[in-house]
Protein backbone atom coordinates (compact mmCIF):
# COMPACT_ATOMS: atom_id res chain seq x y z
CA UNK A 1 0.00 0.00 0.00
CA UNK A 2 1.20 3.50 -0.79
CA UNK A 3 1.77 5.75 2.22
CA UNK A 4 0.24 8.69 0.33
CA UNK A 5 -2.32 9.54 2.99
CA UNK A 6 -3.52 8.32 6.38
CA UNK A 7 -4.70 4.73 6.41
CA UNK A 8 -7.95 4.04 8.29
CA UNK A 9 -8.98 0.42 8.78
CA UNK A 10 -12.68 -0.35 8.94
CA UNK A 11 -13.49 -3.67 10.61
CA UNK A 12 -16.93 -5.18 10.91
CA UNK A 13 -19.59 -7.14 9.16
CA UNK A 14 -21.17 -10.53 9.28
CA UNK A 15 -24.48 -8.81 8.52
CA UNK A 16 -25.45 -5.77 6.49
CA UNK A 17 -26.29 -3.80 9.63
CA UNK A 18 -22.61 -3.92 10.61
CA UNK A 19 -21.16 -3.42 7.12
CA UNK A 20 -23.20 -0.72 5.39
CA UNK A 21 -22.69 1.92 8.11
CA UNK A 22 -18.95 1.45 7.73
CA UNK A 23 -19.15 1.94 3.97
CA UNK A 24 -21.22 5.11 4.41
CA UNK A 25 -18.77 6.52 6.97
CA UNK A 26 -15.78 5.67 4.76
CA UNK A 27 -17.32 7.45 1.77
CA UNK A 28 -18.14 10.50 3.86
CA UNK A 29 -14.61 10.47 5.29
CA UNK A 30 -13.11 10.53 1.79
CA UNK A 31 -15.41 13.39 0.82
CA UNK A 32 -14.20 15.35 3.85
CA UNK A 33 -10.54 14.38 3.46
CA UNK A 34 -9.74 12.97 -0.01
CA UNK A 35 -6.25 11.85 1.06
CA UNK A 36 -7.64 9.35 3.60
CA UNK A 37 -7.33 5.72 2.53
CA UNK A 38 -10.09 3.49 3.93
CA UNK A 39 -9.32 -0.23 3.96
CA UNK A 40 -11.92 -2.81 4.96
CA UNK A 41 -11.35 -5.96 6.98
CA UNK A 42 -14.15 -8.52 7.04
CA UNK A 43 -14.95 -12.19 7.45
CA UNK A 44 -14.81 -14.73 4.66
CA UNK A 45 -18.16 -16.12 5.82
CA UNK A 46 -19.98 -12.77 6.17
CA UNK A 47 -22.09 -10.67 3.82
CA UNK A 48 -18.96 -8.63 3.09
CA UNK A 49 -17.77 -11.47 0.88
CA UNK A 50 -20.44 -10.45 -1.63
CA UNK A 51 -20.58 -6.71 -0.99
CA UNK A 52 -17.00 -5.51 -0.63
CA UNK A 53 -15.81 -6.67 -4.09
CA UNK A 54 -18.49 -4.40 -5.62
CA UNK A 55 -17.26 -1.28 -3.78
CA UNK A 56 -14.46 1.15 -4.51
CA UNK A 57 -12.50 0.22 -1.39
CA UNK A 58 -9.58 -2.20 -1.02
CA UNK A 59 -10.30 -4.98 1.44
CA UNK A 60 -9.18 -8.27 2.87
CA UNK A 61 -11.41 -11.12 4.02
CA UNK A 62 -10.12 -13.13 6.97
CA UNK A 63 -11.08 -16.53 8.49
CA UNK A 64 -13.03 -14.97 11.36
CA UNK A 65 -15.74 -16.76 13.31
CA UNK A 66 -18.32 -15.62 15.87
CA UNK A 67 -18.52 -16.90 19.42
CA UNK A 68 -20.53 -20.11 19.30
CA UNK A 69 -22.64 -19.63 22.41
CA UNK A 70 -24.92 -22.58 21.75
CA UNK A 71 -22.14 -24.81 20.41
CA UNK A 72 -19.15 -23.93 22.59
CA UNK A 73 -17.15 -26.90 21.32
CA UNK A 74 -16.88 -25.03 17.99
CA UNK A 75 -15.10 -22.05 19.55
CA UNK A 76 -11.77 -23.58 18.59
CA UNK A 77 -12.60 -22.20 15.15
CA UNK A 78 -12.97 -18.73 16.65
CA UNK A 79 -9.61 -18.98 18.39
CA UNK A 80 -7.69 -20.34 15.40
CA UNK A 81 -9.34 -17.86 13.03
CA UNK A 82 -8.53 -15.02 15.40
CA UNK A 83 -4.83 -15.92 15.49
CA UNK A 84 -4.71 -16.17 11.69
CA UNK A 85 -6.50 -12.83 11.33
CA UNK A 86 -4.13 -11.14 13.79
CA UNK A 87 -1.13 -12.28 11.77
CA UNK A 88 -2.77 -11.20 8.51
CA UNK A 89 -3.44 -7.68 9.83
CA UNK A 90 0.16 -7.44 11.03
CA UNK A 91 1.44 -8.38 7.57
CA UNK A 92 -0.97 -5.98 5.91
CA UNK A 93 0.21 -3.01 7.96
CA UNK A 94 3.89 -3.88 8.38
CA UNK A 95 5.07 -0.81 6.45
CA UNK A 96 1.89 1.26 6.71
CA UNK A 97 0.76 1.99 10.27
CA UNK A 98 -2.95 2.89 10.40
CA UNK A 99 -4.06 6.21 11.83
CA UNK A 100 -7.09 4.50 13.34
CA UNK A 101 -9.27 1.40 13.36
CA UNK A 102 -13.02 1.91 13.15
CA UNK A 103 -15.07 -1.04 14.37
CA UNK A 104 -18.61 -1.21 13.07
CA UNK A 105 -19.72 -4.18 15.13
CA UNK A 106 -20.16 -7.88 14.68
CA UNK A 107 -17.64 -10.64 15.14
CA UNK A 108 -15.54 -9.37 12.22
CA UNK A 109 -14.50 -6.29 14.23
CA UNK A 110 -13.09 -7.76 17.44
CA UNK A 111 -9.67 -9.01 16.33
CA UNK A 112 -8.80 -5.79 14.47
CA UNK A 113 -9.78 -3.68 17.48
CA UNK A 114 -7.73 -5.85 19.85
CA UNK A 115 -4.78 -5.70 17.46
CA UNK A 116 -5.01 -1.89 17.35
CA UNK A 117 -5.21 -1.61 21.14
CA UNK A 118 -2.09 -3.73 21.52
CA UNK A 119 -0.20 -1.28 19.28
CA UNK A 120 -1.51 1.96 20.72
CA UNK A 121 -3.53 2.80 17.61
CA UNK A 122 -6.65 4.91 18.10
CA UNK A 123 -9.90 2.94 17.99
CA UNK A 124 -13.43 4.11 17.25
CA UNK A 125 -16.73 2.26 17.36
CA UNK A 126 -20.06 2.60 15.62
CA UNK A 127 -22.96 0.84 17.36
CA UNK A 128 -26.23 0.91 15.38
CA UNK A 129 -28.51 -0.80 17.93
CA UNK A 130 -30.12 0.38 21.16
CA UNK A 131 -28.69 -2.70 22.92
CA UNK A 132 -24.93 -2.69 22.25
CA UNK A 133 -23.40 -5.86 20.91
CA UNK A 134 -20.61 -7.78 22.63
CA UNK A 135 -17.83 -6.20 20.55
CA UNK A 136 -18.99 -2.68 21.40
CA UNK A 137 -19.32 -3.48 25.10
CA UNK A 138 -15.85 -5.03 25.22
CA UNK A 139 -14.00 -2.21 23.45
CA UNK A 140 -15.95 0.90 24.47
CA UNK A 141 -13.75 1.51 27.50
CA UNK A 142 -10.62 2.47 25.59
CA UNK A 143 -12.19 3.96 22.48
CA UNK A 144 -11.40 7.51 21.36
CA UNK A 145 -14.97 7.82 20.13
CA UNK A 146 -18.15 5.73 20.33
CA UNK A 147 -20.76 6.66 17.72
CA UNK A 148 -24.30 5.56 18.55
CA UNK A 149 -27.33 4.95 16.37
CA UNK A 150 -29.62 4.98 19.43
CA UNK A 151 -28.80 7.41 22.28
CA UNK A 152 -30.30 4.87 24.70
CA UNK A 153 -27.28 2.60 24.15
CA UNK A 154 -24.99 4.90 26.13
CA UNK A 155 -26.43 3.75 29.46
CA UNK A 156 -25.11 0.23 28.78
CA UNK A 157 -21.52 1.17 28.00
CA UNK A 158 -18.57 1.58 30.34
CA UNK A 159 -16.63 4.39 28.68
CA UNK A 160 -13.64 6.37 29.89
CA UNK A 161 -15.66 9.59 29.78
CA UNK A 162 -19.12 10.63 28.58
CA UNK A 163 -17.32 13.01 26.23
CA UNK A 164 -16.23 10.14 23.97
CA UNK A 165 -19.87 9.18 23.26
CA UNK A 166 -21.41 10.72 20.14
CA UNK A 167 -25.11 9.89 19.52
CA UNK A 168 -24.94 10.93 15.87
CA UNK A 169 -27.20 8.24 14.40
CA UNK A 170 -26.93 5.52 11.76
CA UNK A 171 -25.45 6.50 8.40
CA UNK A 172 -28.14 6.42 5.71
CA UNK A 173 -28.88 7.97 2.32
CA UNK A 174 -30.33 11.40 3.00
CA UNK A 175 -33.99 11.92 1.99
CA UNK A 176 -35.19 15.16 0.37
CA UNK A 177 -34.97 18.08 2.79
CA UNK A 178 -37.93 20.36 3.39
CA UNK A 179 -41.70 19.98 3.03
CA UNK A 180 -41.81 21.09 -0.60
CA UNK A 181 -39.14 18.62 -1.69
CA UNK A 182 -40.81 15.79 0.22
CA UNK A 183 -44.20 16.60 -1.32
CA UNK A 184 -42.69 16.57 -4.79
CA UNK A 185 -40.95 13.26 -4.09
CA UNK A 186 -44.22 11.79 -2.81
CA UNK A 187 -46.17 12.85 -5.92
CA UNK A 188 -43.48 11.49 -8.22
CA UNK A 189 -43.27 8.20 -6.32
CA UNK A 190 -47.04 7.70 -6.26
CA UNK A 191 -47.15 8.24 -10.02
CA UNK A 192 -44.28 5.82 -10.58
CA UNK A 193 -45.96 3.14 -8.46
CA UNK A 194 -49.34 3.79 -10.10
CA UNK A 195 -50.97 4.55 -6.75
CA UNK A 196 -53.68 7.18 -6.20
CA UNK A 197 -52.55 10.34 -4.47
CA UNK A 198 -55.30 9.97 -1.85
CA UNK A 199 -54.53 6.32 -1.00
CA UNK A 200 -53.26 5.35 2.45
CA UNK A 201 -50.10 3.48 1.50
CA UNK A 202 -48.56 0.88 3.81
CA UNK A 203 -44.98 -0.16 3.11
CA UNK A 204 -44.35 -3.78 4.12
CA UNK A 205 -40.64 -4.54 4.35
CA UNK A 206 -38.71 -7.57 5.53
CA UNK A 207 -35.25 -7.06 4.04
CA UNK A 208 -33.58 -9.04 1.29
CA UNK A 209 -34.55 -12.36 2.89
CA UNK A 210 -38.07 -11.27 3.80
CA UNK A 211 -39.95 -11.87 7.03
CA UNK A 212 -41.95 -15.07 6.74
CA UNK A 213 -44.26 -14.41 9.70
CA UNK A 214 -45.13 -10.95 8.40
CA UNK A 215 -45.59 -12.20 4.84
CA UNK A 216 -48.01 -14.93 5.91
CA UNK A 217 -50.23 -12.53 7.84
CA UNK A 218 -50.15 -9.88 5.11
CA UNK A 219 -51.07 -12.55 2.55
CA UNK A 220 -54.14 -13.51 4.58
CA UNK A 221 -55.03 -9.84 4.99
CA UNK A 222 -54.82 -9.17 1.26
CA UNK A 223 -56.88 -12.29 0.55
CA UNK A 224 -59.58 -11.02 2.90
CA UNK A 225 -59.59 -7.61 1.20
CA UNK A 226 -57.87 -4.40 2.20
CA UNK A 227 -59.83 -1.61 3.89
CA UNK A 228 -61.20 1.08 1.60
CA UNK A 229 -58.63 3.50 0.11
CA UNK A 230 -55.69 1.48 1.48
CA UNK A 231 -52.81 0.25 -0.68
CA UNK A 232 -49.65 -1.80 -0.12
CA UNK A 233 -46.09 -1.74 -1.36
CA UNK A 234 -45.01 -5.19 -0.27
CA UNK A 235 -41.39 -6.31 -0.29
CA UNK A 236 -41.56 -10.07 0.26
CA UNK A 237 -37.86 -10.94 0.15
CA UNK A 238 -36.28 -12.68 -2.81
CA UNK A 239 -36.59 -16.22 -1.49
CA UNK A 240 -40.29 -15.88 -0.72
CA UNK A 241 -41.47 -13.78 -3.67
CA UNK A 242 -42.82 -16.65 -5.79
CA UNK A 243 -45.46 -17.46 -3.18
CA UNK A 244 -46.94 -13.96 -3.23
CA UNK A 245 -46.49 -12.46 -6.69
CA UNK A 246 -50.02 -13.51 -7.60
CA UNK A 247 -51.32 -10.93 -5.09
CA UNK A 248 -50.24 -8.08 -7.38
CA UNK A 249 -53.11 -5.70 -8.18
CA UNK A 250 -53.85 -2.01 -8.68
CA UNK A 251 -53.52 -1.42 -4.94
CA UNK A 252 -51.05 -4.17 -3.99
CA UNK A 253 -47.56 -3.80 -5.44
CA UNK A 254 -45.51 -6.95 -4.76
CA UNK A 255 -41.75 -6.88 -5.21
CA UNK A 256 -39.07 -9.42 -4.21
CA UNK A 257 -36.79 -6.64 -3.00
CA UNK A 258 -36.72 -2.84 -3.07
CA UNK A 259 -33.45 -1.40 -4.33
CA UNK A 260 -33.25 1.52 -4.23
CA UNK A 261 -35.91 1.77 -1.56
CA UNK A 262 -36.24 5.57 -1.65
CA UNK A 263 -39.22 5.54 -4.04
CA UNK A 264 -41.10 3.25 -1.66
CA UNK A 265 -40.33 5.46 1.34
CA UNK A 266 -41.46 8.53 -0.59
CA UNK A 267 -44.78 6.93 -1.58
CA UNK A 268 -45.66 5.45 1.83
CA UNK A 269 -47.70 6.84 4.72
CA UNK A 270 -46.67 4.21 7.29
CA UNK A 271 -44.46 1.14 7.43
CA UNK A 272 -44.72 -2.42 8.74
CA UNK A 273 -41.55 -4.43 9.24
CA UNK A 274 -38.78 -5.78 11.42
CA UNK A 275 -36.84 -3.60 13.85
CA UNK A 276 -33.33 -3.50 12.43
CA UNK A 277 -31.40 -0.36 13.31
CA UNK A 278 -30.79 0.74 9.73
CA UNK A 279 -34.44 0.34 8.74
CA UNK A 280 -35.59 2.35 11.76
CA UNK A 281 -33.05 5.07 11.00
CA UNK A 282 -34.30 5.35 7.42
CA UNK A 283 -37.96 5.35 8.46
CA UNK A 284 -37.30 8.09 11.01
CA UNK A 285 -35.50 10.18 8.39
CA UNK A 286 -38.49 9.88 6.06
CA UNK A 287 -40.92 10.64 8.91
CA UNK A 288 -42.82 7.36 8.56
CA UNK A 289 -44.77 6.02 11.56
CA UNK A 290 -43.90 2.36 11.97
CA UNK A 291 -45.45 -0.86 13.21
CA UNK A 292 -42.45 -2.91 14.29
CA UNK A 293 -42.43 -6.70 14.65
CA UNK A 294 -39.02 -7.63 16.11
CA UNK A 295 -37.36 -10.80 14.91
CA UNK A 296 -37.56 -13.00 18.03
CA UNK A 297 -34.38 -14.89 17.15
CA UNK A 298 -32.20 -11.79 16.62
CA UNK A 299 -28.88 -11.83 18.47
CA UNK A 300 -29.31 -10.73 22.09
CA UNK A 301 -32.90 -9.81 21.16
CA UNK A 302 -31.57 -6.48 19.93
CA UNK A 303 -34.54 -5.87 17.64
CA UNK A 304 -36.91 -5.88 20.62
CA UNK A 305 -34.76 -3.24 22.31
CA UNK A 306 -34.74 -1.17 19.09
CA UNK A 307 -38.52 -1.40 18.80
CA UNK A 308 -39.08 -0.54 22.45
CA UNK A 309 -36.88 2.56 22.19
CA UNK A 310 -38.66 3.69 19.03
CA UNK A 311 -42.09 3.14 20.59
CA UNK A 312 -41.08 4.96 23.78
CA UNK A 313 -40.10 7.95 21.63
CA UNK A 314 -43.59 7.97 20.10
CA UNK A 315 -42.42 7.14 16.58
CA UNK A 316 -43.90 3.66 16.34
CA UNK A 317 -45.72 0.75 17.90
CA UNK A 318 -44.12 -2.56 18.79
CA UNK A 319 -46.00 -5.79 18.14
CA UNK A 320 -44.46 -9.09 19.18
CA UNK A 321 -44.46 -11.75 16.49
CA UNK A 322 -46.48 -14.09 18.71
CA UNK A 323 -49.24 -11.47 18.81
CA UNK A 324 -49.25 -10.77 15.07
CA UNK A 325 -52.63 -11.58 13.49
CA UNK A 326 -54.75 -10.50 10.55
CA UNK A 327 -57.38 -8.91 12.79
CA UNK A 328 -54.84 -7.08 14.91
CA UNK A 329 -52.86 -5.84 11.90
CA UNK A 330 -55.97 -4.61 10.12
CA UNK A 331 -57.29 -2.89 13.24
CA UNK A 332 -54.02 -1.05 13.93
CA UNK A 333 -53.50 0.18 10.38
CA UNK A 334 -57.16 1.14 9.96
CA UNK A 335 -56.99 3.13 13.20
CA UNK A 336 -53.98 5.02 11.87
CA UNK A 337 -55.71 5.61 8.55
CA UNK A 338 -58.66 7.19 10.33
CA UNK A 339 -56.72 9.33 12.82
CA UNK A 340 -54.51 11.86 11.08
CA UNK A 341 -53.68 13.62 14.36
CA UNK A 342 -52.01 10.45 15.68
CA UNK A 343 -50.06 10.06 12.43
CA UNK A 344 -48.84 13.65 12.60
CA UNK A 345 -47.61 13.18 16.18
CA UNK A 346 -45.82 9.96 15.25
CA UNK A 347 -44.35 11.53 12.12
CA UNK A 348 -43.01 14.44 14.15
CA UNK A 349 -41.58 12.04 16.74
CA UNK A 350 -39.84 10.05 13.99
CA UNK A 351 -38.36 13.16 12.44
CA UNK A 352 -37.18 14.34 15.87
CA UNK A 353 -35.10 11.16 16.21
CA UNK A 354 -33.83 11.28 12.64
CA UNK A 355 -30.16 11.83 11.95
CA UNK A 356 -30.06 12.03 8.14
CA UNK A 357 -26.56 13.57 8.12
CA UNK A 358 -25.07 10.90 10.40
CA UNK A 359 -22.38 9.73 7.97
CA UNK A 360 -21.12 13.26 7.38
CA UNK A 361 -21.28 14.14 11.08
CA UNK A 362 -19.33 11.03 12.06
CA UNK A 363 -16.73 11.64 9.35
CA UNK A 364 -16.20 15.22 10.47
CA UNK A 365 -15.85 14.12 14.09
CA UNK A 366 -13.27 11.53 13.07
CA UNK A 367 -11.32 14.17 11.18
CA UNK A 368 -11.34 16.44 14.22
CA UNK A 369 -10.31 13.74 16.68
CA UNK A 370 -7.56 12.44 14.40
CA UNK A 371 -6.48 15.96 13.44
CA UNK A 372 -6.84 15.20 9.75
CA UNK A 373 -6.59 18.25 7.52
CA UNK A 374 -6.77 18.71 3.79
Amino acid sequence: MSPAGPLVLFAGGGTGGHLYPGLAIARALVREQPAVRPFFIGAVRGIEREVLPTTEFPHQLLPLHPLYRRQPWNNWRTLVGGVQAWRAISRLTRDDRPAAVVGTGGYAAGVALAWARARGIATFLHEPDSHPGLTTRLFAGGARGVFLGFPEASAQLAVASPEVVYPLGCPIDEPPAGDAARAAARAEARAEWGLPDDAFVVLVMGGSQGARAINEVVDQWVARGLPRSMALIWSTGRAQAAAYLHRESEVVKVRPYLSPISQAYAAADVALGRAGAMSIAELCAWGLPMLLVPLPTAAQDHQTFNAQATAAAGAGVMLRQADLSVDGLSAQLTAWQQDNAVLVRMRDAALARARPTAARDIARTLCTLLQLTR
